[in-house]
């Protein structure tokens, strides 16, 4: 369901659990982490855009994405600001920025400042959380 006046999409977890994929599910709306180099998109170099999962929401733009060698889908800037949340987590005995999709508040993955230039972040993403838009589709 979205919310016509804010846009937030809302759903209940049965309704995720219907629509996603048992891995998709884990990431987004468990907070989960697929493994290094497993998930989709950790090696593709295609031109386009990559959207939330979820609600479809644009995340991150193709341009902006580099071969981080951390075995995740690694991008230095978000589609725009508002795209993303940032979230302090304090799991795993370690403080990190956790990257959520402000649409509809799927768990993404988390930022790190040892990007590229000119942002020199590192938004470091589970695959299993977006969806590729090829250019001109």
């Amino acid at each position: 369901m979205t919310d016509t006046i804010s846009g937030k999409v809302e759903k209940s977890l049965d309704d995720w659990r219907d629509q996603l994929t048992q891995e998709q599910f884990y990431v987004t709306r468990q907070s989960g982490t697929e493994r290094p180099f497993t998930g989709p998109f950790w090696n593709s170099f295609e031109t386009g855009r990559y959207d939330c999962v979820c609600c479809g929401a644009p995340l991150f733009l193709s341009d902006t994405k580099f071969d981080a060698g951390c075995g995740w889908p690694s991008f230095f800037q978000a589609v725009t600001p508002d795209a993303i949340t940032e979230i302090e987590d304090r799991s795993h005995g370690m403080v990190r920025t956790e990257i959520r999709c402000s649409r509809c508040d799927a768990h993404l993955g988390h930022v790190f400042p040892d990007g590229p230039p000119p942002t020199g972040l590192r938004y470091c993403m589970n695959g299993h959380a977006m969806q590729f838009e090829p250019e001109g589709s």
